[in-house]
């Protein structure tokens, strides 16, 4: 297990034919952004997994190339909260 620095929250950008699972089919949507619980990296993969509770309260682990950076806010304790029309126009 790799710690990410505190109060990270992601958007999904999910790439269609990226790696399972597609986070737009497992209980994720693109107006949110998530708190970032933690990473994975597999010895045997390039790639990493963060660890996200979904809109469903499910955990899950989503490959880092299925998301992008929102902002740093350790202040925050919410699992996710709705990005603002500004947000989303500022990480795209």
């Amino acid at each position: 297990m790799l710690w990410l620095e505190q109060g990270l929250y992601v958007k999904i950008v999910q790439l269609e034919e990226g790696p399972r699972p597609l986070p737009l089919r497992s209980g994720f949507s693109t107006g949110n952004a998530y708190r970032v619980l933690g990473c994975f990296n597999p010895s045997e993969s390039a790639d990493a997994y963060y660890i996200l509770s979904n809109d469903r309260d499910e955990i899950w682990f989503i490959c880092n190339r299925h998301v992008r950076t929102v902002c740093l806010n350790a202040g925050n304790i919410e699992f996710r909260y709705v990005m603002t029309e500004h947000q989303e126009s500022m990480n795209s």
